[in-house]
């Protein structure tokens, strides 16, 4: 398990809805919540698709969000300006909190360099696209890689361009690329294997609602939690149904460091916060006044708290012997008084 926290990280997307006053209200929001890092993305639609009117290019009519939506106008709907990526990054600067991007195309990296971005992310739906992986990789820039829909075989294959490109920091992200995606398709277990498999520091990308599987993840090793992020689902937007807004961030920020903090270690038995409670175990104890030549009975014996007397299961074996000397009340029961 990692010595650190768990690192969250805001994934704004495009729950700016269009305004650069609303993204840098997104900063601001994450910041004051705890995030250690916002993530924004990094393409225009031109750099993502082509303006085609063909089924190929159109989300199936049954998606819960985007169902009938063509990709061109999609991404056209979602993208970050790239005139706004600077504001953002000076105000996240400005505010403590990591500003960093997924680039979609060398374009992007070179926009992305030119503000010295301190790290990459490769979305699940460009992980088989290894060029733009070996290109990240080749800035000398942590990267981290989102699983989303891959087998191991391409997973694998995109930590080997990264590492061959000259990445030496390379996380991987458990992902169930669906918006939203369903509890029950999130696999956490297969954090553990990841991890074994990769040799890798293991995170999630999650698209579930709420923060109950990201806590869930920390207990699986997870080192790196991403969400997306808006103000306020009710302001509607391209990823809102399934985004954080800024309270459950903050619970999401105090509730991972709290379920980290709560692995521990595998030893068992008493820990240092327990010692006071060791100390109100029960006890044998004499409990009515009695005097030497008293036998032991029920009646002046029990077991009852704190520690201090014979273990509980001595009765048997006291009841009936005689009291040699007087004791009082809330005496503990040893052998030198029998």
């Amino acid at each position: 398990m990692s010595n650190r926290k768990p690192y969250i990280v805001a994934e704004m997307s495009g729950n700016h809805n269009g305004s650069l006053d609303r993204a840098l209200a997104l900063v601001d929001a994450a910041a004051e919540a705890g995030a250690d890092a916002i993530k924004i993305q990094t393409y225009t639609a031109d750099t993502m698709t082509v303006d085609v009117k063909h089924p190929r290019f159109q989300i199936s009519a049954g998606h819960d969000l985007w169902g009938g939506d063509y990709l061109y106008q999609l991404f056209e709907r979602a993208h970050t300006p790239w005139d706004w990526h600077a504001p953002i990054f000076e105000r996240a600067r400005e505010r403590g909190i990591t500003p960093f991007s997924s680039p979609f195309d060398r374009t992007a990296v070179e926009l992305l360099e030119k503000l010295d971005a301190p790290m990459y992310k490769i979305a699940s739906s460009e992980i088989t696209d290894l060029p733009l992986i070996r290109l990240a990789a080749s800035t000398g820039k942590p990267i981290i890689i989102s699983t989303g829909m891959a087998t191991l075989r391409e997973i694998t294959a995109a930590v080997e361009a990264a590492q061959g490109a000259g990445a030496t920091d390379v996380t991987v992200l458990s992902c169930t690329a669906s918006y939203p995606a369903p509890p029950e398709e999130t696999n956490l277990r297969r954090i553990p294997v990841l991890a074994e498999a990769l040799q890798l520091p293991i995170g999630l990308s999650d698209h579930t609602m709420g923060i109950g599987v990201p806590i869930a993840a920390v207990a699986y090793g997870a080192v790196l939690i991403e969400k997306h992020f808006t103000l306020d689902r009710a302001d509607g937007g391209v990823d809102s149904a399934f985004s954080l807004d800024q309270a459950e961030l903050k619970l999401l920020v105090t509730e991972s460091e709290r379920a980290w903090q709560a692995l521990g270690t595998t030893a068992i038995g008493p820990t240092e916060a327990e010692q006071e409670s060791l100390r109100f175990r029960r006890s044998l104890y004499v409990v009515t006044d009695v005097r030497a030549g008293d036998p032991v009975t029920e009646e002046n014996v029990r077991s009852i708290r704190p520690t201090g007397g014979l273990e509980p299961d001595l009765i048997g074996t006291v009841l009936g012997r005689t009291f040699t000397v007087d004791a009082a009340k809330g005496t503990p029961l040893t052998w030198d008084l029998i």
